[in-house]
């Protein structure tokens, strides 16, 4: 019957039918489903541990008769200290009458054995059979059934999962075989959707043998059905934009070699450990920050499934908010929302891998691509914030955060913008020949080979907008902040310009004969940024006492508030004109390119 159906997947997917020949063996079958029935096994086997036997204790969650018990020990604990209450109270009056204060400690003394009597008897005492509320604790053992799989679900589809698809990729790039299936008459979705059904099929496997005792467990649990289909609904999607992105990272990273596959999936993992540490510690959903939590499968859970991480105040997804609209408030709107982050940020990483499968050296955004990414996430940043701008306060700490998200992201445009040496000499050789072919303008914005500076430059300006809107809506007076709005927007033009010369920095790097001038372009620009401040701190010029030094530095933005106009606008044009030399270098740089490379194609044909 498997080969059957294999031989029908191979009509519709080829190289799905290459995946699963080679990984669907008998004896790999066997072990899939049997290692999941034997799991389901211990894990049933291990709540049963906790079965209510002929010992089972009046104290016990499940006896009946220990709610009873619990009052009436309650009661003779209360009455005991109110009556040591009534001593100290008589103790300090000093009464004349002697015999009060005895006769109190009489009855303290009496409650102290039935106290002693009652703890006695309820520990030489076994509940009756009959006073144990059986329905509860198979609806208990059921819910421990369905959340522990409900866990090792996320773990084995993600973890295991991503490890899979990288270290095959690894394989399949060691052995050559990777650009035979480049070579391949298939189209990218084809190979790429076979890949992701095909070398993970005995992880999915795994999980099917274990999915109709898994949804069987969450009914007998009492767990209404929508919530355990959305979970798997979740768990599907949040599967296909980890496997996506766990191909996008193995296409574009085989200098890591053998440690691919442990560097993603370390990476998955470490990612959801954090995200489930912030899921069970209850904090702001109402946040920038909060768009990477969405990419996390333990937040819905945790909205569905309370129990999952004791969250008895409820989910902080029940607060979340995008542009005030209350999504959190409806299951339909919430899980919506997570499939629209889902989709949206996958279909961005399969062009990525469209991109860089059949051409390894491609950089793996185009720029026309780029600007949508940053729109985007700017559209989630101010959404997820938008809540917090009444108050001037919080304003300006999420400008901050938005700020410093933004600076992140322009910074890995950068790295995956910049054309290196061999690309912009193509270019500039371009050019050189066929001047009046193209607009130079239109090539810098949107050519694939050209120079990143103009894609680097607007998308600055994108991410920049909704900040300049937001700092021009702010009230006149911020008392909670220490500088006002003209400081503000100098401090982005500050970072704007900063930006660009590390822009320039980096592709004057990469313009180098050196082969490893991708590290030298990395490192240039980390010390640029970084190496000055360092050097400050240690020096003990601090930017409460010599803002104007720090102004100039690689890092003014601590200077701002203890520094006048005047001065920041002296900074700015200091850095503009930086801008502008590295420019005039970088123009002329690639001038020479494109001169010595037609030389050296016309000297070829002569």
């Amino acid at each position: 019957m498997i080969v059957n159906f294999i031989d029908r997947v191979g009509e519709w997917n080829p190289q799905l039918f290459r995946e699963l020949k080679g990984r669907f063996k008998p004896f790999n079958v066997l072990i899939a489903v049997a290692s999941s029935l034997l799991l389901q096994i211990i894990v049933f086997l291990f709540q049963l541990r906790e079965f209510p036997d002929d010992k089972y204790s009046l104290r016990a969650n499940y006896c009946t008769l220990k709610q009873g018990y619990q009052n009436q020990e309650q009661q003779l604990f209360h009455q005991q200290e109110l009556l040591y209450q009534k001593i100290a109270n008589y103790r300090q009056i000093k009464l004349s009458d002697n015999t009060i204060i005895p006769n109190l400690e009489a009855e303290v003394k009496q409650i102290g054995t039935e106290i002693t009597k009652l703890e006695k008897y309820l520990s030489q005492n076994i509940c009756p059979p009959d006073q144990i509320n059986w329905q509860l604790w198979w609806r208990d053992h059921w819910e421990y059934f369905f959340l522990t799989f409900s866990v090792i679900f996320v773990f084995t589809l993600l973890v295991a999962g991503t490890y899979s698809l990288i270290s095959d990729l690894a394989k399949e790039e060691q052995r050559g075989t990777l650009n035979f299936i480049r070579l391949s008459p298939q189209s990218e979705t084809t190979i790429l959707t076979g890949k992701i059904l095909g070398v993970p099929s005995l992880i999915y496997l795994f999980v099917l043998t274990a999915i109709p005792l898994h949804f069987w467990a969450g009914h007998s649990a009492k767990i209404a059905s929508s919530y355990i289909v959305s979970y798997y609904i979740i768990l599907v999607a949040s599967s296909i934009f980890f496997y996506s992105a766990a191909l996008l990272f193995g296409l574009v990273s085989r200098w890591f070699s053998s440690f691919q596959p442990w560097l993603g999936s370390g990476a998955v993992l470490l990612f959801l450990f954090l995200t489930m540490t912030v899921v069970s510690s209850y904090t702001n959903i109402n946040n920038p920050l909060a768009w990477f939590r969405l990419f996390s499968p333990w937040e819905i859970t945790a909205y569905l499934f309370p129990n999952l991480f004791r969250v008895y105040n409820g989910s902080a997804m029940e607060n979340l908010q995008i542009f005030y609209v209350p999504i959190g408030k409806n299951l339909v709107s919430l899980v919506s929302i997570h499939l629209i982050n889902y989709g949206i940020c996958t279909y961005g990483i399969w062009q990525a891998m469209k991109r860089c499968f059949r051409n390894p050296n491609a950089t793996i955004l185009s720029k026309g691509q780029s600007y949508l990414f940053i729109a985007f996430s700017q559209f989630m940043f101010v959404g997820l914030a938008m809540q917090n701008i009444e108050r001037s306060k919080q304003d300006v700490d999420m400008i901050a955060v938005v700020a410093f998200l933004n600076l992140a992201l322009v910074l890995c445009l950068i790295a995956i913008l910049s054309p290196h040496r061999q690309t912009v000499q193509d270019w500039a050789r371009y050019r050189h020949q066929n001047q009046r072919n193209k607009s130079l303008w239109q090539d810098l914005f949107s050519g694939e080979k050209s120079p990143a500076l103009m894609a680097i430059a607007i998308n600055l300006v994108i991410a920049t907008i909704p900040l300049i809107v937001w700092i021009s809506l702010l009230p006149e007076d911020l008392s909670t902040s220490d500088f006002g709005k003209l400081k503000a927007l100098l401090a982005i033009a500050l970072s704007i310009s900063l930006m660009m010369i590390c822009a320039t920095i980096a592709q004057l790097m990469l313009l180098m004969k050196n082969p490893k001038r991708h590290i030298f372009s990395i490192g240039t620009v980390a010390v640029v940024m970084f190496l000055p401040p360092i050097i400050f701190q240690s020096l003990g010029i601090y930017a409460s006492k010599n803002p104007t030094i720090w102004l100039f530095s690689t890092f003014p933005w601590a200077a701002i508030e203890y520094s006048e106009a005047t001065t920041i606008f002296m900074a700015l044009l200091a850095e503009f004109t930086v801008l502008a030399l590295l420019n005039f270098q970088l123009t002329r740089q690639v001038k020479v390119l494109g001169e010595s490379a037609t030389k050296a194609l016309l000297a070829g044909r002569s």
